[in-house]
C-alpha cells in the first residue's frame, strides 16, 4: 500500500479498555481506567498517528471515559459499562506486578468477525493482550486474510504460562511482538540469545535499563531513563503504542525504542494513562 505522506498513518488496535483498581508500593488504593488497548491507543494517538480501538464500548460513555473517547476512534461491540473488563493489579516495586483479580466481562464478546473486510488502509493493527492467546491467534490469521499490511502482538506472562506454545505461535507469526523481560525468559529461557526472522522485530522492556530490541540475528540495547515512579500501570503499553506510531512513520526500530521509553517514563509518573492525555 502507498500512503499518503500528507496524512497521519492509522493504526488499528484490538484490545480491552478497563476499569482497574490499582495497590501500588505506596499502600495506597486507587481507581482508574485502563486496559492494554487504551493505553496502547493513547499513546500511539500522542505521537500524531490517527488510531482506532476495537474493543468493547460502554453505551452511553461514561464520564470517567470520555476524554479517552474523545482522543480515538473506539468501534466495537457496545455494552452497558458494568460490562466493561475490571481489573486488580498490585505493584512490588521493581517491575513486580501480580494480577490479583479479574473479570474479563464483556471481552470475549470481541470476536473478528466483527472487524472490517478490508484492513489495508491501516499502517499497524496490534492484537493487545487478552484473557486468550488462541483468541489472538484467530485475530491474527483473520487479519492477514483481510489484508493487514503489518500485524504486531503484545502479552503478558499469565498468557505465557497457560498457553506457551500458542504464545510462541504468535511471536512466529506477528511482524512486531511486545514483551517485558520476564516475559521472554518464561517463554524463551533467556533473553542473551533472542533472534528473530528476518523482516520481523522484537520489542523487549526492561524497566529503568531499557529496552532490547532484536531484529534477525542483531540485538541492540536501548537505555531507559530513571524517574520516580507513581504507578507502572501500562508503561509496557504505552511503550508499544508509543513504537507503532513511529514505525508507521518510517522511523527505525531503534529510533521508534528511544522515543517508547521516554514516553512510558513520563507515564508512570502519573496515575492509569493520565500522563498520555
Amino acid at each position: 500500500m502507498i500512503m499518503d505522506i500528507s496524512e497521519k498513518p492509522h493504526i488499528l488496535v484490538i484490545g480491552t479498555a478497563s476499569i482497574d483498581r490499582l495497590h501500588l508500593t505506596d499502600k495506597q488504593v486507587y481507581d482508574t481506567i485502563g486496559g492494554a488497548g487504551v493505553y496502547t491507543a493513547l499513546a500511539a494517538s500522542r505521537v500524531d498517528a490517527k488510531v482506532t480501538l476495537f474493543a468493547p464500548r460502554p453505551t452511553p460513555i461514561p464520564e470517567r471515559f470520555e476524554k479517552f473517547d474523545a482522543s480515538v476512534r473506539w468501534i466495537g461491540p457496545e455494552v452497558s459499562i458494568n460490562k466493561i473488563p475490571r481489573l486488580e493489579i498490585a505493584h512490588y516495586g521493581g517491575g513486580q506486578a501480580e494480577l490479583l483479580e479479574a473479570n474479563w466481562g464483556a471481552e470475549s464478546q470481541l470476536g473478528h468477525n466483527g472487524l472490517p473486510d478490508d484492513l489495508s488502509s491501516y499502517a499497524i493493527i496490534h492484537i493487545a493482550a487478552l484473557s486468550s492467546a488462541q483468541r489472538q491467534l484467530d485475530f491474527l490469521r483473520a487479519c492477514r486474510r483481510r489484508n493487514a499490511n503489518k500485524i504486531s502482538v503484545g502479552t503478558y506472562a499469565q498468557l505465557i504460562r497457560n498457553e506457551d506454545a500458542t504464545v510462541l505461535t504468535l511471536f512466529k507469526e506477528a511482524d512486531l511482538f511486545f514483551m517485558n523481560e520476564n516475559e521472554a525468559t518464561m517463554l524463551f529461557g533467556s533473553t542473551e540469545s533472542l533472534c528473530t526472522e528476518r523482516g520481523r522485530i522484537l520489542f523487549v522492556t526492561q524497566g529503568e535499563r531499557g529496552a532490547v530490541v532484536v531484529e534477525a540475528n542483531n540485538i541492540s540495547h536501548v537505555l531507559g531513563s530513571s524517574v520516580v515512579e507513581l504507578d507502572p500501570t501500562g508503561a509496557g503499553d504505552s511503550f508499544c503504542g508509543t513504537i507503532l506510531a513511529e514505525l508507521a512513520q518510517n522511523k527505525s526500530a531503534i529510533e521508534a525504542a528511544k522515543e517508547g521509553n521516554q514516553i512510558a517514563a513520563k507515564n508512570i509518573q502519573h496515575i492509569g494513562p493520565a500522563g498520555l492525555f
